[in-house]
């Protein structure tokens, strides 16, 4: 094949990569969340009211006002700092609830925080980043997620998990032999495409690390801190507050890089970048995190051991 030709069947492998392959992986990544989840999830809001109200306010307000300020504390550059907005308005995943579960979280809680945040990030999310574009970008309209591209997010994001839920309520069984090979697919696809994105940014990846690690590792611990710590200060039991600590610490990453990167949203590798640094970093802080609240807890059932 001649260079010219090469370069061309790269560049259409790219564009279907981008075209097809992202909204579909991003799909069926909310297709399994959806399976996931049932009615119950929801109702759950409830039996935690306090808690569920504390922790997105926490996720939807104060994390992207904190974000906000260290982006202009390090000084990044516009896109990177839209890259930084898109990742704090971006809710929490699949990732949370184990690392809540590994240390003792209320996986429960984590699971309702998930749901219904991620229904809540249909709006918020384009509303930050519209925000955080027009602001450092000077002209929203140059990148692609706009208010009437809020439906293209509905449909790619929302009905999957709508689909998901009615398949889980309908046929429990079907949605059971579903879950695993969703999965799956969706990490296959997504890893094709997120590879196929790091490749084509190789020779700038260690500039982006140490353009954004400093800020990523400073907004991850921030996170968890302000996730575990203000529940806690509310008089939230212990359990509980380690999985709201996990759901607002830990941010989906895989949306932020597959809404970046998409053609038909913002259509930027460089925004993407603080999220695929995160999503390396996060995974780090978040099981120091988890040791160090696990410990502080140990003690204290011992004690009460103890004195039983």
């Amino acid at each position: 094949m001649s260079p010219g030709r090469a370069d061309q069947h790269n560049s259409r492998m790219d564009s279907w990569l981008t075209t097809v392959g992202l909204p579909v992986a991003l799909g069926i990544v909310m297709l399994g969340l959806g399976l996931g989840l049932t009615i119950g999830d929801f109702r759950r809001v409830a039996a935690y009211p306090r808690l569920v109200l504390i922790a997105l306010g926490c996720q939807v307000l104060l994390l992207p006002a904190l974000c906000f300020g260290l982006v202009l504390l390090f000084g990044l550059r516009p896109e990177l700092a839209v890259g930084m907005m898109l990742l704090a308005a971006s809710p929490g995943g699949t990732t949370a609830n184990l690392y809540s579960h590994l240390f003792g979280g209320h996986v429960a809680v984590n699971v309702t925080l998930t749901a219904v945040n991620s229904v809540l990030a249909v709006v918020t999310l384009p509303v930050v980043v519209n925000l955080s574009a027009d602001h450092f970008l000077g002209d929203a309209a140059s990148i692609g997620l706009q208010f009437d591209k809020v439906l293209q997010v509905f449909a790619i994001v929302l009905v999957p998990v709508a689909l998901g839920m009615a398949l889980r309520s309908r046929f429990p069984r079907v949605a059971d032999r579903l879950g695993r090979p969703v999965k799956i697919l969706s990490v296959v696809v997504l890893v094709a495409v997120i590879l196929g994105a790091v490749l084509k940014e190789r020779a700038n990846l260690a500039d982006y690390f140490l353009a954004v690690g400093a800020v990523v590792l400073a907004f991850n611990v921030i996170s968890l801190l302000i996730g575990y710590g203000v529940p806690r200060l509310a008089g939230v039991g212990r359990r509980e507050s380690i999985a709201a600590g996990m759901e607002v610490g830990i941010h989906n990453s895989t949306l932020a890089i597959t809404i970046a990167i998409s053609p038909a949203l913002l259509d930027s590798t460089e925004i993407a970048i603080p999220a695929a640094v995160y999503g390396i970093v996060m995974f780090f802080t978040a099981a120091v995190f988890g040791y160090l609240v696990s410990r502080r807890r140990a003690p204290a059932e011992a004690g009460r051991g103890r004195t039983a």
